[in-house]
């Protein structure tokens, strides 16, 4: 293929199969946990970090990735202590995020909007050596958070009282939760943007729960799905000139409709064939279940 000539593209594909299989993996569990938006909050905060980087001219992934970090702590902390003002504090939080990074970029020697631009929306030409560098390493704590805990961090995104009654480190989880979602976001900026990288870890799941019935297959298929709408989102930036952030989420949510349509059918069948066996005193139909990932 004459795209993997280009030294920048074999970086942004590289790029986009890192992506394509954290933002699932962690947006899963915030699905679960209805913090589906926890994302885009996390990447307004981060643009902070991205001013940062540029005003102290120091790497604008790593210093995204140190704020952003704060600010999912800080978010947590809130949702455990704010109570009822505690979507003011968000507020303020998400906002700020936003204004202190606009604000450092024009400070910073040579500066401009121009500059953020790559970073909220993506671009494919800007994804260098220590960014790759940077990405696979993130990444790499993300799938060992995500799959290595998955047992731990589904009982705690399920049910957090039942999940302190068996032992575990609720509070732990949740902050690494929260880490490894902030994580996520700085690694998937490049390619998506920050502001259209929540799309990207809580749609494929959407997209996979139309089909699947259980935790573990819907975390593989949201994965699979992910990485390729990101390589296919890439593909098509490239040869069709068009930003690449944009390009895989609206191919992200075609897929989320196309699986949608696909699925009511299947899902009539199965409630009608549910009815039968309920009418006939079949149990082994009865008990098919009604809710998707009800089980690891």
């Amino acid at each position: 293929m004459e795209l993997l000539d280009y030294a920048f593209m074999q970086r942004a594909l590289l790029a986009a199969v890192l992506v394509g299989i954290t933002a699932p993996a962690v947006g899963i569990y915030l699905v679960q946990r209805r913090q589906a938006l926890m994302g885009d909050g996390i990447g307004h905060v981060a643009m902070t970090g991205v001013g940062l980087g540029f005003l102290l001219s120091a790497s604008p992934v790593w210093m995204a990735t140190a704020v952003a970090i704060v600010g999912a702590v800080i978010m947590e902390l809130i949702r455990w202590y704010g109570k009822t003002r505690g979507d003011i504090a968000l507020a303020m939080l998400f906002y700020g995020g936003m204004a202190g990074g606009v604000m450092f970029i024009n400070l910073a020697p040579g500066g401009s909007n121009a500059n953020l631009q790559s970073y909220l929306f993506g671009s494919l030409s800007t994804v260098s050596e220590d960014d790759v560098t940077a990405i696979c390493l993130l990444a790499a704590f993300v799938v060992l958070v995500t799959v290595g805990l998955r047992r731990q961090l589904f009982a705690v995104s399920q049910d957090e009282e039942f999940a302190r009654v068996t032992g575990l480190p609720v509070r732990a989880l949740n902050l690494l939760i929260a880490v490894t979602a902030a994580v996520t976001v700085t690694v998937a900026m490049r390619v998506v943007g920050l502001l259209l990288v929540s799309a990207l870890m809580v749609v494929p799941v959407a997209a996979a729960q139309q089909l699947t019935r259980s935790f573990k297959v819907t975390f593989v298929v949201a994965v699979a799905i992910g990485v390729a709408v990101t390589l296919g989102g890439t593909v098509t930036s490239y040869y069709q000139d068009v930003p690449p952030g944009a390009t895989i989420v609206l191919l992200t949510i075609g897929v989320f409709i196309v699986l949608t349509v696909l699925a009511t059918p299947l899902a009539r069948r199965r409630a009608r064939a549910v009815a039968a066996a309920e009418a006939a005193g079949d149990p082994a139909e009865c008990s098919v279940p009604a809710q998707p990932m009800a089980k690891t």
